[in-house]
């Protein structure tokens, strides 16, 4: 029987092993580079998580913090994370906004992706913040990228019709569609760079309470 996975917050020591999972992962998308993940560390270490087994990172999460209303109309990836360095990170905001989830492929079945999210929903609750909100990947829209726009594609996927591995898994994950951005990360040839806007609300999020970013969050 397979040990569980773990989540835990990610370290500087954690970087270097970081990057090659993210060379291995995004091969026509640009790893973090060493600098970038300092700076989130610095700037934000609780939103930093990572998936464990057998004593190796198998996965592993950014968050920042954002006021959404300032980005709700129009944004891209390198424009909402400050190109990667999260000085755009809000602690007074209401929404854990997902940089990126990262799953080594040669380790499906440990519910690795799962671990994260629950991961992000755990930083989400402790925080009192009111959601998460993501733009993800459309990793199999190039396949149908001839025949049909971005948006019915996102639909075909929502009704069961076409399998898309990244937004069928957000929806599995209890996260909600809310439309597409164009041009989020043109670099991404397999989603035409464009992602899908996907949100999770906090049920437990107390309007009487500011957003709390204790120094350490039991995951």
């Amino acid at each position: 029987m397979s040990t569980p996975v773990t989540i835990r917050h990610t370290r500087n020591a954690d970087i270097g092993e970081i990057i090659a999972l993210q060379k291995r992962v995004y091969a026509d998308i640009p790893a973090w580079d060493r600098s970038s993940l300092l700076m989130q560390l610095s700037v934000f270490p609780q939103g930093q998580i990572l998936a464990e087994h057998e004593g190796r990172i198998v996965g592993c999460a950014s968050s920042l913090i954002v006021l959404w209303d300032e980005w709700c109309d129009e944004h891209n990836w390198k424009e909402i994370t400050g190109s990667g360095s999260f000085f755009t990170h809000t602690p007074e905001g209401r929404t854990l906004y997902g940089a990126e989830v990262c799953v080594d492929p040669t380790q499906q079945g440990l519910g690795i992706g799962h671990a994260l999210y629950e991961g992000r929903r755990a930083l989400c609750r402790a925080m009192n913040l009111k959601r998460i909100i993501a733009s993800g990947r459309l990793p199999g829209y190039h396949k149908h990228a001839s025949t049909m726009s971005v948006e019915e594609y996102a639909k075909r996927v929502i009704w069961g019709d076409i399998r898309d591995p990244v937004l069928g898994f957000q929806l599995h994950e209890g996260f909600d569609f809310c439309g597409v951005i164009p041009d989020y990360i043109p670099e991404d040839s397999r989603s035409c760079g464009h992602a899908s806007l996907i949100v999770w609300i906090n049920t437990a999020y107390d309007t009487t309470r500011p957003t709390i970013i204790p120094e350490e969050i039991k995951l």
